[in-house]
């Protein structure tokens, strides 16, 4: 067995905690005149530097008369958050950054020195002349006198401190005061960083977008009314600290809902800090009368808890960041103009579920998300009225099932009616005095990749007399997922009794502009057919949920969905497929806020014919009463798979073992324990390849696992070389596998496209007559242990 790289951590980025003392220069100006006296301790204010990523020419950048006008502008120190000692005012990720900065001297330290952090090599120059060359990193502030020619640099007045600072392995921080060594100052907080990573990136919808146009679409697909009202569009909003409770005095200004504070689309493009509360308000004119009926409020995603209120009324709260809610706020409502207002907090690292967000962006983990990122509507709804939709399809059987969750039970003389099209065509129409009504179809139309048909499902309630109260549509797709064994006993996933190979991407779901947000409907489509037009039969949505209409789309277009659970919380040691794994400890309200948020995601998609596994964990992030997380999971959806934890640390629950293995796939499943499970390769691949004027973040430490090929045709034959090691360990017993990834995420370049999505690294057509080798029957072979 080969030695494995870890996946999802960027090679040559990641290094161990003591090796990650992070670069910090932060270069502060010099004490004033009475810094230096002698019966005080000094505090230093940290100035702001301009600072350049790029190569300067060697024998001018630290001249006092050296042109910097062209260089960015920020306070010290300088590196990434998360390292030993580091006071970050502005994040630096690349491997060299050169800093200047002019420092006013009323007098001469009477012990002139430099209090230095560094990270690896830095040289210190005051007035063009080097003072301080330093070695390796530490993890502490030095103090390093200047003597000789090196204090004699020093000039009353005006001076000149340059910095350049080398690093090599991720993990970087620098910060440089000259101070008086025999009165060592206090530092005080570096300033808070309050804005994300700013790029230029934008996708071709994204600059489309307008506040006439954000998502202007019916989100929930199979539970449709005509009857709505779209919120989304430029609300007010303002940052208060966590503790207010008042509504805001004056608004900072409009936010474009649905994008989420932090992204470029929402036009705000500022960090919710943990400790800070951001609000929003808008108002909303309502015509009809409330009396006969009920008016929802619907928000399909708010990040992570929230309180709502409608004229100053609390309707509703909610906890959690990935799941639609509502509140009935008819009570509250007014006919004219009415005021909402919701309040949400985020503390993104804490206990709750976040993904792949965190405080500080940096290899797989991306730019923090908070508020409102998918759409608000208003629906008004008959007192009686379908709440909620639960399909249930049999291939055997030919028989379509649905129960609806009524406001209230139907009453004497009130009926649930549903009828089935085929397309234009009615197929069946009947009627129940319950909430249940059930057809059996002849030759029904199977639902599967190659032929996604979906039947159209209308249900009504009716009155005494036959008059509908209230009508909602929906979709069905008939489909049975399973498994059995191969000629040689390996176990396969099957779609309607027949053999299925599992090939796809792990799909983030991020974008450059509206981070979690697709910028739009069609944007989010593009993804999806790229992918099926490359030849890929199914997606591995990873650790996100997207909106409803994502499902929608794959179940109309034919794709499959691997859907994991957000990840977040405590994790145990990794141990991925050795025996006797560990779990970590949780909280008993943290798990079942966990439970209660998991239950909520299944709710929502079951009916979504596309979906056809359940990943409660991922790379054992967040790996918690596995056996009995995997038994609930397994008893509240029988009719799908469950990947217990995908590259996490194995238990014997589910009907999946998986694997994850960089850059290339490898085959780990020679015990003979796995042998009851189908067994798939989970992540693999992750191929780096750059498209200038297409990253993210030019000056970041941009990286692809195995390090970046040369040119595009090295970036092919990887690929080709992975493909070709997948398929070899198809006829070995591999049922599936998922290549890292559909885009480029931030930092991560190693996307089949660009993170702005303008840009195809290997065309479509082409990558489709690649997998064809992956649907080639296989030989009946004997079974390998």
């Amino acid at each position: 067995m080969s030695t494995r790289k870890d996946p999802e951590t960027p090679r040559m980025v990641v290094r161990p905690v003591l090796a990650l003392v992070v670069l910090t220069l932060l270069i502060c100006s010099v004490f004033p005149k009475s810094s230096f006296a002698a019966d005080e301790k000094a505090t230093i204010a940290d100035p702001h530097w301009k600072y350049n990523f790029n190569q300067p020419p060697p024998r001018r950048w630290m001249q006092p008369d050296f042109n910097d006008r062209g260089w960015a502008v920020g306070p010290g120190g300088f590196g990434t958050p998360d390292t030993p000692g580091a006071r970050i005012g502005t994040e630096w990720n690349s491997p060299d950054i050169w800093l200047r900065r002019e420092i006013e001297l009323e007098k001469i330290p009477d012990s002139p020195a430099l209090l230095i952090h560094h990270d690896e090599n830095a040289e210190v120059f005051l007035n063009g002349q080097r003072v301080a060359q330093v070695k390796g990193y530490v993890t502490e502030y030095k103090v390093i006198p200047l003597k000789d020619k090196a204090a004699e640099a020093l000039k009353q007045g005006t001076n000149l401190l340059a910095v350049h600072c080398h690093q090599t392995g991720g993990g970087q921080f620098i910060d440089v005061h000259v101070i008086d060594a025999n009165h060592v100052p206090t530092l005080p907080e570096p300033e808070k960083i309050t804005r994300p990573k700013l790029t230029e990136l934008i996708t071709k919808w994204g600059s489309e977008v307008t506040a006439d146009n954000a998502w202007t679409e019916y989100p929930r697909p199979q539970l449709a009314r005509n009857n709505w009202t779209n919120l989304n569009g430029h609300w007010d909003y303002a940052i208060t600290d966590e503790k207010q409770q008042d509504v805001p005095g004056e608004w900072d200004g409009k936010i474009l809902v649905p994008y989420a504070l932090e992204s470029r689309l929402s036009g705000v493009q500022r960090l919710l800090d943990p400790e800070e509360a951001l609000w929003y308000h808008r108002t909303f004119e309502w015509s009809e009368r409330i009396d006969s009926q009920s008016l929802l409020l619907n928000f399909e995603a708010v990040d992570y808890e929230c309180d709502v209120w409608v004229n100053d009324n609390l309707v509703g709260s909610h906890k959690g960041g990935n799941d639609p809610f509502s509140f009935d706020i008819s009570s509250a409502v007014r006919q004219g103009n009415n005021t909402l207002l919701v309040r949400v907090k985020d503390d993104t690292e804490a206990a709750q579920l976040r993904g792949k967000q965190v405080l500080s962006s940096r290899g797989i983990w991306y730019t923090r998300v908070s508020g409102i990122w998918q759409t608000v509507w208003l629906e008004a709804v008959p007192k009686l009225h379908v709440q909620d939709l639960k399909i249930d399809t049999d291939v055997a059987s030919g028989t379509i099932r649905v129960k609806a969750d009524l406001s209230r039970p139907l009453h004497q003389g009130e009926q649930l009616q549903v009828t089935v099209h085929d397309g234009d065509k009615p197929v069946e129409k009947k009627e129940s005095r319950s909430n249940t009504v059930e057809f059996k179809l002849d030759s029904p139309r199977l639902w599967s990749p190659s032929s996604p048909h979906l039947y159209q499902l209308e249900i009504a309630i009716l009155n005494g007399d036959g008059t509908p109260v209230d009508r909602v549509e929906s979709y069905a797709g008939i489909r049975s997922v399973g498994k059995k064994k191969d000629a040689a006993g390996h176990w396969r996933f099957t779609l309607n009794g027949e053999f299925i190979f599992h090939w796809g991407t792990l799909d983030q779901g991020w974008w450059p502009d509206g981070l979690l947000t697709p910028p739009s409907d069609e944007a989010m489509l593009f993804d999806i057919e790229y992918l099926q037009a490359a030849g890929f039969n199914m997606i591995r949505k990873h650790i996100k949920v997207e909106p409803r209409r994502y499902y929608y789309h794959c179940d109309r277009l034919g794709m499959l969905v691997w859907q994991d659970q957000v990840s977040g919380g405590e994790q145990p040691k990794w141990t991925r497929l050795e025996p006797n794994p560990e779990d970590a400890e949780w909280a008993k309200a943290d798990h079942e806020q966990f439970m209660e948020e998991f239950e909520r995601m299944i709710d929502n998609l079951e009916n979504h014919p596309s979906i056809v596994v359940w990943t409660p964990f991922n790379e054992r992030w967040g790996q918690h009463q596995t056996m009995e997380v995997g038994q609930w999971t397994v008893e509240r959806d029988p009719s799908r798979h469950v990947n217990i934890a995908s590259g996490g640390n194995f238990w014997p629950i589910g009907d999946i073992v998986d694997d994850h293995n960089y850059p290339h796939p490898d085959f780990h499943f020679q015990n003979g324990r796995f042998d009851p499970f189908i067994k798939v390769i989970g992540e693999f691949g992750g191929h780096g390849y750059p498209v200038e004027g297409h990253l993210w973040d030019p000056n970041n430490q941009n990286w692809g696992y195995g390090g970046l090929p040369q040119n595009r045709e090295e970036y092919r034959q990887r690929y080709l070389q992975s493909l070709e090691m997948l398929n070899d360990f198809r006829r070995r017993g591999i049922a599936g596998g998922v290549y890292t990834q559909t885009t480029d995420v931030e930092g991560e370049i190693n996307g089949l496209i660009t993170y702005d999505r303008k840009v195809i690294k290997i065309p479509a057509g082409e990558l489709q007559e690649l997998h064809g080798r992956l649907f080639e029957p296989l030989p009946e072979t004997t079974k390998e242990q």
